[in-house]
Protein backbone atom coordinates (compact mmCIF):
# COMPACT_ATOMS: atom_id res chain seq x y z
CA UNK A 1 0.00 0.00 0.00
CA UNK A 2 1.54 3.54 -0.73
CA UNK A 3 2.47 5.36 2.23
CA UNK A 4 3.26 9.60 2.86
CA UNK A 5 1.81 11.76 -0.28
CA UNK A 6 1.28 9.31 -2.46
CA UNK A 7 -1.37 7.68 0.40
CA UNK A 8 -3.08 10.87 0.40
CA UNK A 9 -3.20 11.57 -3.24
CA UNK A 10 -4.93 7.67 -3.41
CA UNK A 11 -7.45 9.18 -0.86
CA UNK A 12 -8.11 12.13 -2.27
CA UNK A 13 -8.91 10.27 -5.99
CA UNK A 14 -11.33 7.94 -3.92
CA UNK A 15 -12.86 10.85 -2.31
CA UNK A 16 -13.19 12.69 -5.81
CA UNK A 17 -15.00 15.79 -5.12
CA UNK A 18 -16.19 14.76 -1.87
CA UNK A 19 -12.91 16.42 -0.02
CA UNK A 20 -13.43 19.06 2.79
CA UNK A 21 -10.27 21.02 3.57
CA UNK A 22 -10.06 22.43 7.44
CA UNK A 23 -6.67 24.48 7.71
CA UNK A 24 -5.25 25.91 11.12
CA UNK A 25 -2.80 28.58 11.62
CA UNK A 26 -0.10 25.83 10.39
CA UNK A 27 -0.52 26.40 6.43
CA UNK A 28 0.00 30.30 6.92
CA UNK A 29 3.24 29.95 9.11
CA UNK A 30 5.46 29.42 5.80
CA UNK A 31 4.45 32.61 4.56
CA UNK A 32 6.08 34.11 8.18
CA UNK A 33 2.73 34.30 10.05
CA UNK A 34 3.30 33.04 13.18
CA UNK A 35 0.96 30.36 14.93
CA UNK A 36 -0.58 30.83 18.58
CA UNK A 37 1.01 28.00 20.44
CA UNK A 38 4.68 27.20 19.46
CA UNK A 39 7.05 28.14 23.07
CA UNK A 40 8.74 31.11 22.05
CA UNK A 41 7.04 32.57 19.04
CA UNK A 42 3.60 31.46 19.08
CA UNK A 43 1.13 34.86 18.90
CA UNK A 44 -0.11 33.86 22.61
CA UNK A 45 3.89 33.08 23.71
CA UNK A 46 4.39 36.27 25.88
CA UNK A 47 0.81 37.76 26.25
CA UNK A 48 -2.54 36.85 27.66
CA UNK A 49 -5.00 36.28 24.68
CA UNK A 50 -7.74 36.55 27.49
CA UNK A 51 -5.90 40.55 28.19
CA UNK A 52 -5.57 41.74 24.84
CA UNK A 53 -7.94 39.81 22.88
CA UNK A 54 -11.42 39.61 24.61
CA UNK A 55 -14.14 41.13 23.50
CA UNK A 56 -14.91 42.64 27.24
CA UNK A 57 -11.49 44.35 26.61
CA UNK A 58 -12.37 45.80 23.21
CA UNK A 59 -15.36 47.29 24.66
CA UNK A 60 -13.80 48.19 28.06
CA UNK A 61 -10.77 49.30 26.69
CA UNK A 62 -10.27 49.87 23.13
CA UNK A 63 -6.81 51.40 23.03
CA UNK A 64 -4.93 48.52 24.77
CA UNK A 65 -7.23 46.33 22.46
CA UNK A 66 -5.97 47.99 19.39
CA UNK A 67 -2.15 48.44 20.83
CA UNK A 68 -2.11 44.61 20.23
CA UNK A 69 -4.16 44.29 16.92
CA UNK A 70 -3.17 47.19 15.54
CA UNK A 71 0.44 45.31 15.52
CA UNK A 72 -0.61 42.49 14.33
CA UNK A 73 -2.44 44.33 11.33
CA UNK A 74 0.87 45.92 10.63
CA UNK A 75 2.51 42.31 10.75
CA UNK A 76 0.28 41.25 8.18
CA UNK A 77 0.63 43.92 5.31
CA UNK A 78 3.40 42.50 3.29
CA UNK A 79 1.91 38.57 3.97
CA UNK A 80 1.20 36.84 1.03
CA UNK A 81 0.11 33.21 -0.23
CA UNK A 82 2.42 30.22 -0.12
CA UNK A 83 2.78 27.52 -1.66
CA UNK A 84 0.72 25.59 0.80
CA UNK A 85 -2.09 27.90 -0.08
CA UNK A 86 -2.07 27.28 -3.59
CA UNK A 87 -1.78 23.18 -3.51
CA UNK A 88 -5.62 23.98 -1.69
CA UNK A 89 -6.42 26.44 -4.73
CA UNK A 90 -5.52 23.75 -7.07
CA UNK A 91 -7.40 20.67 -5.11
CA UNK A 92 -10.18 23.22 -5.71
CA UNK A 93 -9.87 24.29 -9.57
CA UNK A 94 -9.39 20.36 -10.46
CA UNK A 95 -13.07 19.49 -8.59
CA UNK A 96 -11.68 17.18 -6.13
CA UNK A 97 -12.91 19.37 -3.43
CA UNK A 98 -16.25 20.13 -1.83
CA UNK A 99 -15.58 22.65 0.75
CA UNK A 100 -12.92 24.64 2.43
CA UNK A 101 -13.28 25.68 5.46
CA UNK A 102 -10.50 27.71 8.04
CA UNK A 103 -9.60 28.88 11.22
CA UNK A 104 -7.63 31.23 9.98
CA UNK A 105 -8.18 35.60 10.08
CA UNK A 106 -5.12 36.22 7.28
CA UNK A 107 -7.54 35.88 4.72
CA UNK A 108 -4.47 34.56 2.61
CA UNK A 109 -6.96 31.68 1.31
CA UNK A 110 -9.26 34.14 -0.87
CA UNK A 111 -5.48 35.57 -2.01
CA UNK A 112 -4.56 32.36 -3.35
CA UNK A 113 -7.69 32.08 -5.64
CA UNK A 114 -9.51 29.77 -3.35
CA UNK A 115 -13.44 30.33 -3.34
CA UNK A 116 -15.69 30.41 -1.37
CA UNK A 117 -13.90 29.98 1.95
CA UNK A 118 -15.58 29.23 5.17
CA UNK A 119 -14.34 31.68 7.36
CA UNK A 120 -15.45 30.01 11.00
CA UNK A 121 -13.26 32.84 13.17
CA UNK A 122 -14.37 35.78 10.42
CA UNK A 123 -11.63 38.07 8.77
CA UNK A 124 -8.84 41.01 9.32
CA UNK A 125 -10.22 41.98 5.83
CA UNK A 126 -12.86 44.31 6.92
CA UNK A 127 -13.77 45.98 10.58
CA UNK A 128 -16.98 47.06 11.29
CA UNK A 129 -18.42 49.67 13.96
CA UNK A 130 -20.90 48.37 16.10
CA UNK A 131 -23.10 51.75 16.18
CA UNK A 132 -24.22 52.26 13.20
CA UNK A 133 -22.36 49.22 11.54
CA UNK A 134 -20.41 51.11 9.56
CA UNK A 135 -18.11 48.52 7.20
CA UNK A 136 -13.97 49.30 6.54
CA UNK A 137 -11.94 47.93 4.46
CA UNK A 138 -8.14 47.09 5.93
CA UNK A 139 -6.52 49.21 3.97
CA UNK A 140 -9.16 52.47 5.34
CA UNK A 141 -8.95 50.82 8.72
CA UNK A 142 -4.68 50.55 8.73
CA UNK A 143 -4.79 54.58 7.59
CA UNK A 144 -7.38 55.46 10.54
CA UNK A 145 -5.28 53.44 12.71
CA UNK A 146 -2.10 55.87 11.91
CA UNK A 147 -4.44 58.62 11.98
CA UNK A 148 -5.80 58.63 15.38
CA UNK A 149 -3.67 59.66 18.61
CA UNK A 150 -4.18 56.42 20.48
CA UNK A 151 -3.95 54.20 17.50
CA UNK A 152 -7.95 53.27 17.08
CA UNK A 153 -9.34 53.14 14.12
CA UNK A 154 -12.54 55.00 14.02
CA UNK A 155 -15.82 55.17 12.62
CA UNK A 156 -17.14 58.56 11.10
CA UNK A 157 -19.14 58.78 14.14
CA UNK A 158 -16.38 58.56 16.48
CA UNK A 159 -16.76 55.12 18.22
CA UNK A 160 -13.68 52.54 17.65
CA UNK A 161 -13.91 49.94 15.04
CA UNK A 162 -14.02 46.03 15.88
CA UNK A 163 -12.19 43.35 13.67
CA UNK A 164 -14.32 41.10 11.91
CA UNK A 165 -12.69 38.52 13.77
CA UNK A 166 -14.44 36.61 16.15
CA UNK A 167 -12.60 37.78 19.87
CA UNK A 168 -12.67 35.45 22.79
CA UNK A 169 -15.87 35.12 24.54
CA UNK A 170 -17.60 35.77 21.51
CA UNK A 171 -19.57 33.04 19.73
CA UNK A 172 -18.41 31.91 15.77
CA UNK A 173 -21.19 32.70 13.41
CA UNK A 174 -23.89 30.58 13.11
CA UNK A 175 -24.12 30.28 9.63
CA UNK A 176 -20.33 29.05 9.31
CA UNK A 177 -20.67 26.91 11.63
CA UNK A 178 -23.83 25.38 10.35
CA UNK A 179 -22.24 25.47 7.01
CA UNK A 180 -19.02 23.72 8.21
CA UNK A 181 -20.83 21.22 10.02
CA UNK A 182 -22.69 20.19 7.29
CA UNK A 183 -20.00 19.47 4.70
CA UNK A 184 -17.88 17.21 7.67
CA UNK A 185 -21.38 15.09 7.84
CA UNK A 186 -20.70 14.72 3.77
CA UNK A 187 -17.62 14.26 3.55
CA UNK A 188 -15.82 11.37 2.37
CA UNK A 189 -12.57 12.23 3.15
CA UNK A 190 -11.67 15.00 5.62
CA UNK A 191 -8.30 16.48 4.48
CA UNK A 192 -7.32 18.47 8.26
CA UNK A 193 -3.99 20.91 7.33
CA UNK A 194 -2.01 22.68 9.73
CA UNK A 195 -4.58 22.74 12.84
CA UNK A 196 -3.84 21.02 16.04
CA UNK A 197 -7.89 20.12 16.30
CA UNK A 198 -7.99 21.33 19.71
CA UNK A 199 -9.73 24.55 19.43
CA UNK A 200 -13.87 23.31 20.24
CA UNK A 201 -15.81 23.17 18.10
CA UNK A 202 -14.12 23.31 14.94
CA UNK A 203 -12.14 20.54 16.82
CA UNK A 204 -14.97 18.00 16.99
CA UNK A 205 -15.84 18.07 12.56
CA UNK A 206 -13.51 15.65 12.37
CA UNK A 207 -15.44 13.54 14.23
CA UNK A 208 -18.79 14.16 11.97
CA UNK A 209 -16.99 13.26 9.57
CA UNK A 210 -15.71 9.92 10.87
CA UNK A 211 -19.02 9.13 12.30
CA UNK A 212 -20.73 9.62 9.27
CA UNK A 213 -18.15 6.91 8.01
CA UNK A 214 -16.07 9.60 6.79
CA UNK A 215 -12.24 9.36 6.44
CA UNK A 216 -9.90 11.57 7.92
CA UNK A 217 -6.43 12.87 6.46
CA UNK A 218 -3.97 15.40 8.54
CA UNK A 219 -1.14 17.53 7.37
CA UNK A 220 0.30 19.03 10.53
CA UNK A 221 3.21 18.78 12.82
CA UNK A 222 3.14 17.99 15.86
CA UNK A 223 0.06 15.34 17.88
CA UNK A 224 -4.06 16.08 17.21
CA UNK A 225 -6.77 13.88 18.93
CA UNK A 226 -6.68 12.12 15.76
CA UNK A 227 -3.72 10.77 14.90
CA UNK A 228 -4.95 7.32 15.79
CA UNK A 229 -7.98 7.52 13.48
CA UNK A 230 -6.41 9.47 10.81
CA UNK A 231 -5.87 7.14 7.46
CA UNK A 232 -2.63 8.62 7.15
CA UNK A 233 -0.47 11.82 8.49
CA UNK A 234 2.23 13.99 6.94
CA UNK A 235 4.22 15.73 8.84
CA UNK A 236 6.85 17.60 7.20
CA UNK A 237 7.20 20.92 5.70
CA UNK A 238 3.27 21.66 4.86
CA UNK A 239 4.21 23.07 1.40
CA UNK A 240 6.44 20.27 0.48
CA UNK A 241 4.05 17.61 1.51
CA UNK A 242 0.92 19.19 -0.35
CA UNK A 243 3.55 19.72 -3.33
CA UNK A 244 4.35 16.06 -3.38
CA UNK A 245 0.47 14.94 -3.09
CA UNK A 246 -0.51 17.18 -6.26
CA UNK A 247 2.47 15.54 -8.36
CA UNK A 248 1.02 11.98 -7.36
CA UNK A 249 -2.32 13.24 -8.21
Amino acid sequence: MADGPARLAELIREAAGSVVVLTGAGISVPSGIPDFRTPGTGLWANVDPMAVAHVDVFRRDPVRFWQFYGDRFASLRDKRPNGAHAAVASLQQRGWLSGVITQNIDGLHCAAGIEDVIEVHGSIVSSVCLIDRSSFSLDDVRSRVAADDQGVPRCDCGAPLKPGVVLFGELLPEEALRRASALAAEADLMLCIGSSLEVSPISQLPEITLAAGGSVALVTIGPTPYDLEAEVKLEGDVVDELTAVLAAL
